[in-house]
């Protein structure tokens, strides 16, 4: 069976980081500590790892227990009674077998797919629907049968939720789930507050009552509380005009997880005792995994949290309603099914993966534009280094290289036709760009950074895998 145990394989910010950070130095003695279900039945994967990551939106613990009511004042979330057991988060996590990068596709939880099964006579409905339907059934089959305790059936009820959503997810990428990561709502909250501060962005001043938001412009630190609020918000009271779609959702999720990632590695969090002992009762209480992913393996391999994970939003059609008048995303299934196997085509990205770590110097003078250029390669597959500001204004833009010509070349081609030239100075597996002032941003890269054209369907831009805090709506 595949198992992560043995081969050094590289860990990044990516949406398994809520599991990874609550297990990471702490896993060898965790034991029974965190929810396990065999639901997978063990059975050999032939590919490499893909990981299904359920984010519930439930506001009770994984034994169905209400929390104590200072965190429901946290959350901005009702009480116990509010929300349900739908999979407001899906993302599916893919881990190359050969260590290289993986990949964090975003499910949007409005997409209207099949739902094998039917469940709850539901043939046809929103994506995050599968768990909460499969698990009410559940619920009240399981009220009827005698010698279970109140946990028991709730265990029982969230493997037949989890069961659902994982052939829900199945077939509508067409992919196999090899492994699952489940997460309760207060995960984010308690994850946040255990290593607080945590840094964001945002692109604009914004603000929502519903759910606690109230961000300036650009970098904040955020604490437990706000950290909430920053993964919730769908309103702008600001702004109307900037109210959020489930599409800006899910990159604000992306963003949080990528900081979170960044804050871990940068801080030293991980060789905290104490912190550590705080991200286990965080998984304890939080978070439930198939029994057959190796949480030892996970914590020998989680050094490298950030920098080496593409994150890809799934697009969709258009947006629309039900019979029922409920708004969803309305999506094209084969195009769907035939994005993710190119972006889980392991051996396509092995060879056409670029050369060389990225430096980029702005010797162009325009404000940003060197951070802009490295998030756009990234995108593309670059491994993402330094960026800075030249002394000195530049005419041409040029690529430095250490022996090292043909990727020198094949990154020039890609910035739209830059010189490129010879230097000792430049580390070894780098190469340095120079943006003069004759550099304009080429057209593929801007659609790297801002999605694609319209009539394509509709995609936030990716978060770029080598940006440790990346700006958001």
């Amino acid at each position: 069976m595949h198992r992560w145990l043995r081969g050094p394989w590289q860990w990044a910010a990516v949406g398994i980081a809520t599991v990874v950070v609550a297990v990471t130095g702490t896993a060898w003695w965790i034991g029974d500590g965190v929810h396990r279900s065999w639901l997978l039945g063990g059975a050999e994967s032939a590919t490499a790892g893909n990981i299904l990551v359920i984010g519930l939106d439930s506001r009770l613990d994984q034994d169905g227990n209400p929390l104590p009511r200072d965190i429901y004042r946290a959350l901005h979330a009702g009480g116990a009674s509010d929300g349900g057991e739908n999979a407001n988060v899906l993302m599916l996590v893919h881990v190359p077998k050969d260590g290289g990068r993986a990949t964090s596709i975003s499910i949007p939880r409005d997409d209207y797919v099949a739902l094998p099964g039917c469940p709850a006579g539901h043939c046809q409905a929103k994506i995050k629907h599968a768990y909460g339907l499969a698990f009410d059934v559940a619920q009240q089959q399981l009220a009827h049968t005698p010698g279970l305790t109140q946990e028991q059936r709730v265990q029982q009820a969230r493997d037949a939720g989890r069961k659902a959503q994982i052939e829900a997810v199945d077939q509508f990428l067409g992919v196999r789930i090899d492994h699952f990561v489940e997460v309760t709502m207060v995960a984010f909250y308690e994850i946040a507050k255990v290593v607080q501060p945590v840094t964001v962005c945002v692109d604009h001043a914004t603000r929502d009552s519903y759910s606690g938001a109230n961000f300036h412009a650009g970098m904040q630190q955020l604490s437990g509380v706000q950290a909430v609020a920053f993964v919730r918000q769908r309103r702008d009271e600001s702004r109307a005009a900037l109210n959020f779609s489930d599409l800006d959702r899910e990159r604000r999720q992306q963003a949080f997880l990528a900081s979170l990632a960044h804050r871990l590695q940068e801080s030293g969090t991980l060789t905290d005792p104490r912190t550590l002992m705080g991200l286990f009762d965080v998984a304890k209480r939080n978070i439930a995994v198939d029994g057959d992913l190796d949480l030892l393996g996970f914590a020998r391999s989680a050094a490298d949290l950030a920098g080496n994970t593409t994150f890809v939003t799934l697009p969709v059609v258009k947006f629309g309603r039900t019979p029922e008048g409920e708004d969803v995303n309305i999506v094209d299934v084969p195009a769907v099914q035939a994005l993710v196997r190119g972006l889980l085509d392991d051996k396509a990205h092995a060879s056409s993966r670029p050369d060389g770590t990225i430096d980029v110097v702005n010797a162009n003078g325009e404000e940003g534009l060197a951070g802009r250029v490295q998030r756009a390669l990234v995108t593309v597959g670059y491994r993402g280094g330094s960026t800075g500001n030249g002394a000195d204004r530049a005419d041409r833009t040029v690529v430095y290289h250490h022996n090292n010509g043909d990727a020198a070349g094949s990154l020039a081609k890609t910035l739209g036709g830059a010189e490129t030239q010879p230097d000792n100075a430049v580390p070894a597996g780098h190469l340095r760009v120079v943006l003069g002032e004759d550099f304009t941003m080429p057209t593929a890269l801007l659609e790297a950074v801002q999605g694609p054209a319209p009539g394509t369907g509709i995609s936030p831009a990716p978060i770029p895998a080598g940006l440790s805090v990346p700006c958001v709506k």
